[in-house]
């Protein structure tokens, strides 16, 4: 079930940075050959980088990816390396409840004042900061299910766990879910 999730997760991050990516060379083509520019497509590129990164914080959460500063992380005694591990998955909970208290307020404001882009589109802002909001949302939920189980494992005393299941992603674990999915990828296309 997690790592169907991760997939779709990752998989909706892609369609919306490839299609972002599409619509930036075509755009590129046609201002280049025919001097005529498409209109809206950089409202559209900030709308899809806005869903795209809060879909890649959801990805992040599932598969172990944030970036923490790991320097140090390996020759903390066992105890410390169990507290830093629970601290980090509360502390991007506490994010993730930050940044949707902060989307929910700029969709009340943009709703009150009927804010819309001061592109040729005019698009009213609820709608792009609507699917920002879920975006949001599903990033909480996730960031909120880690951090709940990481609390509960490590006050219920299974530091290990905490230690196993939170801890910075090495090297030889990120080369091993590369070539996991590299295999993956080499059956699907037999």
């Amino acid at each position: 079930m997690k790592r169907s999730l991760e997939r779709l997760m990752a998989n909706l991050f892609g369609l919306v940075f490839l299609g972002l990516s599409f619509l930036v060379a075509v755009e590129t083509v046609v201002r280049k050959v025919f001097n005529v520019s498409i209109q809206g497509s950089a409202e559209l590129g900030g709308y899809a980088l806005a869903v795209g990164s809060a879909l890649g914080f959801s990805l992040a959460v599932a598969s172990r990816s944030h970036i923490r500063v790991d320097v140090f992380h390996d020759r903390f005694s066992p105890a410390l390396q169990a507290f830093l591990n629970w601290l980090s998955a509360v502390l991007i909970a506490a994010l993730a409840l930050f940044l949707v208290g902060v989307c929910y307020r700029v969709i009340v404001k943009t709703i009150e004042y009927g804010s819309a882009a001061q592109t040729p589109w005019a698009t009213p802002l609820v709608y792009p900061q609507s699917v920002w909001y879920g975006a949001l949302i599903v990033f909480a939920l996730y960031a909120l299910v880690y951090g709940w189980r990481a609390t509960h494992l490590y006050f219920s005393g299974q530091r290990q766990k905490v230690l196993d299941e939170f801890h910075p992603k090495s090297a030889k674990e990120e080369l091993k879910d590369e070539l996991d999915d590299l295999a993956q990828r080499s059956e699907v296309a037999r």
